[in-house]
């Protein structure tokens, strides 16, 4: 049973409906967690939940994309996943390679432009292949922005930032009255896309894991035990709903 906000069926839009959706996050995160344990409930490998989940981003991503969210986040390998079993993860690495052959026609046709955040280093050439050619494919376009956490870590993230900075300062390029809030985002690898309203997990686990520490200051948290390869455009109208009913208040009373 989902953690926040009742069960409360949400729809696609259609034309008569769109008022509904004004007030729709800029920036969607979502955490795709629960492939391993769905895989082992059906009596299949884990490998299997992968794939199922795999199959699950592009029907999320034109949901999204279907109510004017801007950029939709997701975390597909992270730095600890390193630790999975080799076979395990040699098969993640392969995914790109299946899926974007497969649904980039799809996502094109959806307007949808395909981005990467992470680090390079460490991932094979195959999938650094598949993932940069689906990026030159869909680059001139104009809709939502899918922008895949692959090989992310979030203090790693923070660690490059740093510096990078601190590089520019020593070199004299930048004071140290210069850093602040405003100007330090422009280090981060997720530089250019705004920070994220809300921050979807699956399969029933309530934490970040390392998963865009700064970005996430003041998001809006959704969590649902549903797991990855189950969660339906229902569900994420469903989180999209409880977004639009808090108030955020930064702070402020």
């Amino acid at each position: 049973m989902d953690r926040l906000f009742g069960w409360m069926r949400a729809k696609k839009p259609d034309n008569a409906e769109r008022e509904v959706w004004a007030n729709v996050p800029k920036h969607v995160a979502i955490i795709m967690d629960g492939n391993g344990r769905w895989a082992r409930r059906q009596g299949m490998p884990r490998i299997a939940g992968h794939r199922a989940g795999m199959k699950n981003v592009k029907k999320i991503a034109i949901a999204a994309n279907a109510i004017g969210v801007e950029a939709l986040t997701l975390y597909a390998f992270s730095t600890e996943n390193w630790n999975r079993p080799p076979e395990e993860v040699d098969f993640l690495m392969q995914l790109p390679q299946e899926f974007f052959p497969l649904e980039i026609g799809e996502l094109k046709a959806n307007n949808v432009r395909i981005m990467m955040m992470g680090s390079r280093v460490g991932l094979p050439e195959h999938t650094l292949r598949a993932v940069d050619s689906a990026i030159e494919e869909t680059k001139h376009n104009t809709g939502l922005i899918l922008n895949f956490a692959l090989n992310y870590g979030g203090r790693r993230e923070l660690v490059l930032g740093i510096r990078q900075l601190a590089e520019e300062v020593r070199s004299g390029e930048r004071s140290i009255e210069e850093i602040t809030e405003e100007t330090f985002p422009q280090y981060l690898q997720s530089n250019g896309l705004p920070d994220v309203d809300l921050m979807i997990r699956t399969s029933g686990e309530i934490r970040i894991s390392n998963f865009m520490l700064w970005q996430l200051a003041y998001t809006e948290l959704w969590f649902t035990d549903v797991f990855w390869p189950e969660f339906t455009e229902e569900h994420f109208y469903e989180a999209i709903r409880s977004y639009q009913g808090r108030a955020r208040r930064y702070g402020k009373v």
